[in-house]
């Protein structure tokens, strides 16, 4: 990692300054929230993401937004000339804005020693080598020794920095595990190329929530932000199609709703497919098994596909009492009620379970009109004020609410 420069004694806990972290505002909503209020200083921030899904674009955006603030975009992929045309494409006009196309981080760090910029970002750290390392850029050493020179640079400059990561065929940023030991914050920039929505969310975060996500969407002018992302994960519903119901879910303190598709079909294979995406594999397994065994609903011998719309993955278990709808609405060729909004936990025994904070879960649902809400009935004490004029139902097992439903 390099020589410290200086000398650390060991202070008591008293003698340490433990006044907030200076940050620096982006002005774009959606990344300040995802960063947890803004750029730390002094912190390395790994950006990740496929190519082409708008990792650059999104840097160029915040460099555009930060007028006052004296930025260095180092690219090992781009010319000067080529990030130029973007920075006019996107009708950048920051004067403190400033570009150099070099692959050797020492060379880097030289120049933003003498540039003195406020934010540093590296465009990619695949494209970096260190010298002294003989493994071509790209390699697990490259990256790791590279990465950890420029997260020296940051904690002894107090600059942040930023640096753009490609992402491997699995899905994971290269060398992946090397890098989130040594950076602050970890983003994840995902999407498909072909949808217009794009989501960051930060796998790690030394400095905020790990917990919220930002939404844009990729236009001919660049990223948008979309400060209501529930409206748009609703948009292209169809009404009185079968297998789709909604859910409302929490990213950190936001509160989303989104559609939850099921199809379910004759199977045509000794073992029956299961296709999910968006949603645990291994818990949507469960919740198939719970509806078989406490209902009677024989779907063992059909192919089940179960679809989150929108591109987003949940791991919150509050959208399973939608999944097990959506699949008996799709079983039974039946449309669910589309201005019914489900919110609920589904336990082994069938019970539904209480979920965290019902409160904003709900007011959202009827933010956007719909007309009834059915919640597990341990959240209802929590929802009293909110159900005057409201048809809010409480339920405590999922047969009740294929009652409720269809």
């Amino acid at each position: 990692m390099g020589a410290q420069t200086g000398k650390e004694h060991p202070r008591r806990l008293a003698e340490i300054d433990n006044s907030q972290e200076q940050r620096i505002e982006t002005g774009i909503g959606e990344f300040d929230r995802v960063l947890g209020g803004g750029i730390t200083k002094g912190s390395i921030i790994l950006v990740g993401g496929d190519p082409g899904i708008g990792k650059s674009t999104l840097m160029m955006q915040m460099a555009r937004s930060l007028m006052t603030v004296r930025i260095l975009y180092v690219s090992g992929e781009e010319s000067a000339k080529q990030i130029k045309m973007r920075a006019q494409r996107l009708g950048m006009s920051n004067e403190d804005f400033s570009v150099l196309s070099e692959t050797n981080v020492e060379a880097v760090l030289d120049a933003a020693r003498e540039h003195q910029p406020d934010i540093l970002i590296i465009d990619s750290i695949q494209t970096m080598f260190r010298s002294m390392i003989e493994s071509a850029p790209g390699s697990v050493g490259q990256v790791r020794e590279s990465t950890a020179l420029l997260m020296q640079y940051a904690k002894t400059s107090g600059v942040p920095v930023f640096v753009i990561g490609h992402v491997t065929k699995e899905g994971s940023i290269a060398g992946p595990k090397v890098l989130e030991h040594i950076v602050d914050t970890v983003l994840q920039f995902e999407g498909e190329r072909t949808h217009a929505y794009r989501i960051l969310r930060a796998a790690k975060n030394r400095y905020g929530s790990t917990n919220e996500i930002g939404v844009f969407q990729m236009t001919s002018e660049g990223l948008m932000e979309v400060p209501n992302p529930s409206e748009i994960f609703l948009s292209e519903r169809q009404d009185g199609s079968s297998g789709s119901v909604v859910s409302a879910i929490l990213e950190g303190t936001r509160p989303v709703l989104l559609e939850v598709q099921a199809l379910v079909s004759a199977s045509y294979f000794n073992n029956p497919q299961r296709t999910i995406t968006g949603y645990d594999q291994r818990r949507t397994s469960m919740l198939l098994a719970v509806l078989e065994k406490r209902l009677g609903i024989r779907i063992s011998q059909s192919d089940v596909f179960i679809n989150i719309a929108g591109g987003l993955y949940i791991d919150e278990p509050a959208v399973d009492l939608a999944i097990a709808m959506a699949v008996v609405s799709s079983h039974r060729d039946v449309p669910a009620n589309p201005g019914t909004c489900l919110i609920g936990e589904i336990g082994l025994g069938g019970e539904v379970r209480a979920v965290p904070q019902p409160e904003m879960r709900v007011q959202e649902a009827l933010k956007l009109g719909f007309e009834h809400i059915i919640v597990p009935k341990a959240n209802l004490k929590a929802l009293d004020r909110m159900t005057k004029g409201k048809k809010i139902s409480g339920i405590d097992r999922v047969g009740q609410a294929v009652d409720l439903l269809f």
